[in-house]
């Protein structure tokens, strides 16, 4: 055991720098994300540091993909591309619980469950706010889909964003199948895939109900961010509760996830 988590340390310390060094994580991000990584790999071993991985790579990627067509969205979002301690603990905390839970209960399937769920609902959401801009058509608020809104806007759901979603999803309930620390149907994984895709869905309500929204009175738009825009304007919040910002939302939609899976 010493010897892996040790091992974990390393390897997540390479992956990490390497995010840092590419711009993909600022520095708490990268320190977040070494923490993460050594009890992921170093308690749950190879296969559990695959799903983590797949969620890592895959949302950098997206997040750096078509940045041109993405640039003038940045406004919308409460942070940047590089992802801070508070996005990775808020996409991957819930993920590192379960992952530490497995040391306790080494051959119970629903740590398993749970820790694979956490993950797709995660990179449903992000795959899903990465191409779900793409979509040629502006989206549409979840509560209430005759409602146009602007591409970025919490709440927003469109075509290409839920397909992203339900690929995102299923590429992690994938994994769980094809590489799991125990024997899993492959129900497992269709449990997995829709414990995600239904996660990134709540996320979406939570973004156009109680996630805090602001507004620019320079730019007369809506935002996360806070307290000031892009633009340095001060930014008012107009709906939503003022504690749940989007990395408390992210944490929502991975239990919301983790909740369903273990229910059902």
């Amino acid at each position: 055991m010493i010897f892996q988590f040790l091992t974990g340390l390393v390897c997540a310390a390479v992956v990490g720098m390497g995010a840092y060094r590419a711009r993909s994580l600022s520095r708490s991000g990268a320190l977040a994300a070494i923490l993460v990584g050594t009890v992921v790999f170093g308690i749950g071993g190879w296969q559990w540091a695959v799903l983590l991985l797949a969620f890592f790579i895959s949302s950098s990627a997206l997040t750096r993909a078509f940045k041109n067509r993405k640039r003038g969205l940045n406004e919308k979002f409460s942070k940047g591309g590089q992802r801070d301690a508070g996005q990775v603990f808020g996409n991957g905390g819930l993920a590192t619980l379960f992952a530490g839970l497995h040391y306790f209960y080494p051959t119970s399937a629903w740590v398993w469950l749970a820790f694979a769920a956490s993950l797709a609902a995660v990179n449903a959401d992000t795959w899903s706010t990465e191409l779900g801009v793409l979509n040629p058509h502006p989206p549409r608020m979840i509560t209430n889909p005759g409602r146009i809104v602007e591409k970025g806007t919490s709440g927003g759901v469109s075509l290409m964003g839920t397909l992203a979603a339900l690929a995102g999803s299923a590429l992690i309930g994938a994994l769980a199948v094809l590489f799991p620390p125990m024997s899993t149907p492959w129900l497992a994984g269709v449990l997995v895939t829709l414990a995600g895709f239904l996660g990134a869905l709540f996320d979406s309500l939570l973004g156009a109900t109680i996630q805090a929204i602001y507004h620019c009175s320079t730019c007369d738009k809506e935002t996360e961010r806070h307290p000031l825009h892009t633009c340095g304007t001060p930014t008012v919040r107009i709906r939503g509760w003022a504690w749940l910002n989007n990395d408390l939302v992210n944490l929502g939609c991975a239990v919301f996830a983790v909740i369903f899976v273990l229910i059902v």
